[in-house]
């Protein structure tokens, strides 16, 4: 299965109760924390909570780009389950 696949459901399926945060690695090496997302077939348009070094608040990345993402909530590993981990 391509992992842009599984980063798609993960984020579509992100339960309504837990907040929406996080810090995304990209497979460029860069670091987009965030503070809400929008999902549309194919891309993930993040919201930051301050502005990068060029000004941007908003970014918009293919979920193939995506190499991992870090969750800062500080809820134990069961609050995973409602994202579909066992």
């Amino acid at each position: 299965m391509d992992a842009s696949h599984s980063w798609e459901q993960l984020f579509e399926t992100w339960p309504a109760e837990a907040p929406k945060t996080g810090i995304i690695v990209t497979s460029f090496q860069e670091t987009i924390p965030f503070v809400d997302f929008l999902t549309t077939p194919g891309i993930l348009a993040v919201e930051r909570d301050r502005p990068d070094t060029i000004g941007a608040r908003k970014v918009m990345i293919s979920f193939g780009a995506i190499a991992a993402v870090k969750m800062t909530d500080v809820g134990g590993l069961d609050s995973l389950k409602q994202m579909g981990f066992c």
